[in-house]
């Protein structure tokens, strides 16, 4: 064990070897065993790597000891020379446990960092606690894959030094140097399931399987290998099909129901929604088997998986406040102003507003930002576009509105003109439209009314719509 002791800095030396972190190294300071041996350890390489580091400790705010535990990493920095920052964070629930809220609330602080990498102190235990949590959970291939130890972290690299370091080994480390560090009191509430596993769960593994928590680590990077694997096959079966458009179901008619739910997870995943292997396969059933007139539908919380046009396309659900007057929140138009939600794909993002705010007004400028709905862009033109004044109303779309694209036809619902132009169904009811005196005089994928549309010659503006980002 001495032994070992004495070469962990050598093997957190090796670490950066295989992982450079750059000229600016951060580190996630909790003040806890964990994290307090990482500071040391980095503080004593700072000369072989030749980085600058810093270290963060996010104030939480949930323990009434928070205060005096940033005081603590004050002194410590202090101590090392380390420059700190202390951030302050406010925990949302919002739905999710609380060990999941404050973990978002730190990532957040994390992925802000201006700094080339950011190291955290996650160890062995930890692993295999998470391998085991996310087996419990159902997770998928890539959930039971864990934490690796080096991934992005938005622009910055996230390094976990100590990953294959038992916790047993690093409480001694510290010991025998006579480190200090703070004890958080949470760590012994077992209501939290983390805490449960630790304390409860994981005893009674080793008991009956010795050496469990080395295990479930090293099962960790065999997950993570097969995670790989399938999402080098994904790539494969979805190199040629994948587009702007979205998934074509024949090609996932085409593949066997492993493959295709495999390529449909590597579609999700890629646009940010993780999901269980049971949702997968509903999802995959009902885009697959759904008549061809119908409108399947799954959702994944943030998002709802739809069809259409022969693809599978993802739309973002976001649930907003609401604005204040000329800032838009989020509605389907039709539904209730309580019920109103916001919808965006990779090829459409549409964000309509609450009821009181539907409303913008254009005095002449060539852009007029309608806020999450995206931007109307005007440019004078001669001979070409739409027969403006000075002023004109901006609204979104209520439903029931008429248009006459073509002056020698009758005026057609704005709704079949939509459908015949194949505007996704998500996308029809929040469109901008502009008003003239009360008038319809352009919506935006169809064009203007006939009556509206300038002659040679005349003075007009073209109008354009630049969808959300």
């Amino acid at each position: 064990m001495s032994l070992r002791h004495h070469d962990l800095s050598a093997r957190v030396a090796c670490f950066l070897r295989r992982h450079p972190p750059g000229q600016r190294l951060a580190i996630g300071y909790s003040g806890g065993l964990d994290s307090t041996v990482l500071l040391h350890l980095f503080a004593g390489l700072r000369g072989e790597f030749a980085f600058h580091l810093f270290a963060v400790h996010v104030h939480h705010g949930l323990s009434p000891q928070a205060d005096a535990w940033a005081a603590h990493c004050r002194r410590q920095c202090a101590d090392l020379e380390v420059p700190l920052r202390v951030e302050r964070v406010e925990v949302h629930r919002a739905g999710q446990g609380l060990e999941a809220a404050a973990r978002e609330a730190r990532y957040r602080v994390f992925a802000a960092l201006d700094v080339d990498a950011l190291a955290l102190a996650q160890q062995r235990d930890d692993q295999a606690e998470t391998v085991l949590l996310q087996l419990l959970r159902g997770a998928g291939m890539k959930g039971l894959a864990a934490m690796p130890e080096a991934r992005a972290l938005g622009s910055l690299k996230l390094l976990r030094p100590l990953l294959d370091v038992p916790r047993e080994e690093i409480e001694a480390y510290a010991r025998a140097r006579g480190w200090s560090w703070v004890d958080d009191e949470s760590n012994a509430d077992i209501a939290l399931r983390r805490n449960a596993a630790r304390h409860r769960l994981m005893p009674i593994l080793e008991d009956l399987f010795p050496g469990a928590a080395v295990t479930l680590a090293q099962a960790a990077a065999q997950f993570a290998e097969s995670a790989a694997l399938l999402d080098v096959l994904a790539r494969q079966d979805g190199a040629a099909a994948i587009g702007p458009e979205g998934l074509p179901v024949t090609r996932l008619k085409e593949l066997d129901a492993a493959r295709a739910r495999n390529l449909l997870r590597h579609y999700l995943e890629l646009r940010g929604i993780p999901v269980q292997r049971e949702r997968l396969r509903v999802a995959l059933e009902q885009m697959l088997d759904a008549r061809e007139d119908a409108q399947p539908r799954v959702d994944f919380g943030v998002a709802t998986l739809r069809r259409f046009q022969g693809h599978v396309v993802l739309v973002r659900l976001k649930s907003t406040p609401k604005p204040p007057q000329d800032r838009l929140g989020g509605c389907s138009a039709g539904a209730s102003p309580a019920r109103r939600r916001c919808y965006s794909t990779s090829l459409f993002q549409v964000n309509p507003p609450a009821v009181d705010a539907r409303t913008w007004h254009w005095r002449g400028e060539a852009e007029l930002d309608l806020g999450a709905a995206g931007t109307l862009y005007f440019s004078a033109a001669v001979g070409r576009g739409v027969r403006l004044p000075a002023r004109a109303m901006v609204r979104l779309r209520a439903g029931g509105e008429k248009l006459r694209p073509e002056a020698l036809r009758p005026a057609r619902t704005l709704k079949n003109l939509l459908r015949e132009a194949a505007v996704p169904p998500w996308l029809r009811e929040c469109l901008p439209l502009i008003y003239l005196e009360g008038r319809l005089a352009w919506a935006a994928e169809i064009g203007a009314d006939a009556a509206f549309q300038v002659g040679p010659e005349e003075a007009g503006w073209l109008i354009s719509w630049r969808r959300p980002e």
